[in-house]
This record gives C-alpha cells, structure tokens and sequence, in this order.
C-alpha cells in the first residue's frame, strides 16, 4: 500500500485501525532507531517505542498538519524516552556525577564505525551521560533546553555532555584497542 500521510493520519483521527497499522508500520523502524539510542537494550527500546506510539496515537488530534509528521512524531518519542528515563532514575543528578572517563581520541576511528555501532557504543554509556550525549549532539537541543526538559542546571548539562564526549572517545578507543598513547605534537 502507498503511504498517503495525509489520509493515514485523518484516518487516525477517526480511529480507523488500519490507518493506525499504516501509520505505525510507516515510523516504526525509524523511530525504533531514535529509542535505541536512549535505551539501555533493544527490548527497552521497543518498550519506549510502544509507549511513543499511544501517545501518538492519543495525541494525534494536537498535530496541526504545520511542518513534518515525522518530525513531530520524533519529538513525541524523545520526549517519551526522556520520560522514560527519568522515571527510571530517581537519582539523576547523582548518577550523572558518579562516572568519570578520560581517554584519548584518535581521528581513524572515525573511518572505520558503523551507524550501528555508534549506536551499540552510545548504548553502552551511562544513563545521564547517553541522554544528554543525544539531546545535544544528535537531536540539536541547546544545553538550556536540556537543562529545562531535564529539571538540571545549564552548566550540569554542559559538564556532562563534556563527559559523555570523553567516555564516549574512551569507549571507542577501547573498542579498536587503542593504546593510550600520548599524542605527537604537530611539528
């Protein structure tokens, strides 16, 4: 079937379940990937995606048909995975302050990773780190809006989105065996 958004989605409205399936079958895989990169594993990724789409679903008579659906249906799975996790972490502040990494960076390993390994590696982060690693370098949002949607300070979102940077460099390193080798000074 050819995806018409415009009748899917005033489908939807409507309640129609096979306007919901299309919708749904549409998105999923893409906004799949969005969660995966705030979740811990795939199966809570599915969960976030689940949950996204209610709200979709449930929200879907606020989208004014002004700008992309797919971008708003983004925001709503973000939100959703910001959500997520801070119903999850009770401790927020205190889970983002508790980890420290400090490694080199080589440039080459940027030649050699996949999207999907980016994503495996970000997965590995912990929890405040891979949050605000997201919100700030993938999703575009400035460390004030951070700091906003995560009841956090400016400069708390700007220290550990520096540490999320280093552990993630660390990961990398680590993952192409790296040594720490101290860098040779531009001559």
């Amino acid at each position: 079937m050819l995806y018409n958004e415009s009748n899917i989605i005033k489908g939807c409205l409507n309640g129609d379940r096979a306007s919901q399936k299309a919708l749904y079958e549409h998105f999923v895989a893409k906004m799949l990937g969005v969660c995966m990169r705030y979740a811990k594993d795939r199966a809570e990724a599915e969960d976030m995606v689940q949950e996204g789409f209610l709200k979709v679903f449930q929200g879907i008579s606020k989208f004014k048909f002004e700008g992309s659906f797919e971008g708003w249906v983004r925001r709503i799975m973000v939100f959703n995975a910001i959500n997520h996790y801070k119903h999850r972490s009770r401790k927020f502040q205190e889970d983002l302050d508790q980890e420290n990494f400090d490694a080199p960076f080589h440039d080459e390993i940027l030649e050699k990773i996949s999207a999907k390994e980016i994503v495996a590696l970000i997965q590995h982060m912990p929890e405040g780190y891979r949050v605000i690693f997201n919100l700030y370098a993938i999703e575009g949002y400035t460390h004030k809006e951070i700091a906003e949607k995560l009841n956090i300070a400016i400069g708390t979102s700007k220290s550990q989105y520096s540490r999320a940077k280093q552990y993630m460099q660390g990961l990398l390193a680590k993952h192409y065996q790296i040594l720490n080798e101290p860098f040779e000074e531009a001559k």
